[in-house]
């Protein structure tokens, strides 16, 4: 099967392998992090802390990890992303089961956890082109984006919903740390990848420079990433907050429960990815893009008007069916219509942009929700995020003469082939 073709590449299926283990044990922690919470406060304030500090040391190392993937050992640098991570969840674990976990110490930790992200992600795409030969990029791309719902929102809560139910959250959270410990081997058994930059090194500031003035001169990149954090300010904070609040308190649920809405969330963006692949990219690209991500942004008013879990999980599902069908989109323009020598900068600066109020909105979630009422935020919250989406692709101006440009991009590529 060509698909599977990538992984005849040993380091390539290394990478892969460990990935798909950690995402796993990321899906166990989406589940165990909540109700740990929960089950030492009760707080939707204190859940609104750990999400505040978690992205606060995600954003505090996002730009380091963009420059240094663009420099540097990819390899080593998700080493060092993982063993930092295994430190955080394994303490947290361990706290837990001995019985002196507190909140604050969730709060602490998690900007470690959050730091280490921040190392990974710039890192994690950037690194593929070095895996496997050019020929197979497009597979590897499409193993990579089909390999995250289905680990990170399908089987990893399921399992993470199952172990909180068997062995308490602290068990669940020493799972997830054994899951970094098995990507680090599979990180250490892989052959030393080359840095991507081994001339002179332009000062920090430059290279920022140069970043910056490239997502600035592209319609398409600076209007998205203004859009996304616009609709993260609104959709993050009372998603991660929220919808565990709402299984906990109003519906009566368990972590297994928030296991399965998670989980329906993962079909969803498993099935939308494959659909995608399977009819190729759409004419009117930029388009689909914000059509998709506007409509998921509604899904918050599902979770706000949700009577049942079984309610709650069907709108999982319809989110993560259309973040399935976005997002590679945006994986794909990002690849073919931005250089080469700046993927791990931009990526570092999408990440950035587009969660830069992340802390805002966590910040802001809990005391709302105290005053309000958590299916008040999260209805409130549903109809901006969607709308500020969809407003942005009719109110930019030149914004949708921008569909086709991954078409137009591919075209120009081949011709200088030809040439």
């Amino acid at each position: 099967m060509r698909l599977l073709g990538p992984l005849r590449e040993r380091d390539f299926a290394l990478f892969w392998v460990g990935t798909l283990v950690s995402l796993v044990g990321d899906g166990i922690y989406l589940v165990a992090l909540p109700f740990a919470v929960l089950e030492l406060s009760g707080s939707a304030t204190s859940l609104s802390l750990v999400g505040v500090s978690w992205s606060i040391g995600l954003l505090a190392f996002l730009l380091i990890g963009g420059i240094a993937a663009d420099h540097y050992d990819k390899r080593r640098q998700l080493l060092v992303a993982d063993v930092v991570r295994l430190i955080a969840v394994g303490t947290a674990g361990g706290l837990s089961l001995g019985g002196a976990l507190e909140v604050w110490h969730l709060v602490v930790l998690s900007f470690f956890f959050g730091a280490g992200e921040g190392l990974s992600g710039p890192a994690m795409g950037a690194i593929i082109p070095e895996l496997v030969p050019d020929e197979k990029l497009v597979q590897a791309n499409a193993l990579q984006h089909s390999l995250r719902p289905i680990a990170l929102r399908l089987i990893g809560p399921a399992i993470g919903g199952a172990v909180v139910a068997l062995i308490d959250t602290g068990g669940a959270l020493l799972v997830d740390a054994g899951t970094f410990a098995a990507s680090i081997v599979c990180l250490v058994a892989m052959r030393a990848t080359a840095p991507a930059h081994t001339g002179a090194r332009e000062p920090l500031r430059t290279q920022l420079r140069e970043a910056s003035a490239f997502v600035r001169s592209e319609t398409w990149l600076w209007a998205t990433l203004l859009m996304a954090a616009i609709a993260v300010l609104f959709f993050l904070g009372p998603t991660e907050v929220l919808v565990p609040i709402r299984i906990d308190h109003d519906l009566g649920g368990t972590a297994k429960d928030f296991g399965l809405v998670l989980a329906a969330g993962g079909v969803g963006a498993t099935l939308g990815t494959f659909g995608l692949g399977h009819l190729g990219m759409p004419r009117r690209e930029v388009s689909v893009l914000y059509w998709a991500w506007g409509i998921a942004g509604f899904a918050l008013c599902g979770y706000a008007l949700a009577s049942a879990v079984w309610q709650l999980v069907l709108t999982s599902f319809v989110f993560g069916l259309l973040s399935g069908l976005g997002n590679p989109i945006w994986a794909t323009l990002m690849q073919v219509r931005v250089p080469v020598a700046l993927r791990g900068r931009v990526a570092s600066l999408d990440w950035l942009v587009s969660l830069a109020l992340t802390p805002v909105s966590f910040a802001l979630t809990g005391p709302l929700a105290a005053a309000f009422s958590a299916k008040s935020v999260l209805l409130v919250a549903g109809l901006v995020a969607g709308g500020v989406t969809l407003v942005m692709l009719y109110a930019v101006p030149g914004l949708r003469a921008e569909d086709g440009g991954v078409a137009r991009a591919e075209a120009a590529a081949a011709q200088r082939v030809v040439a």
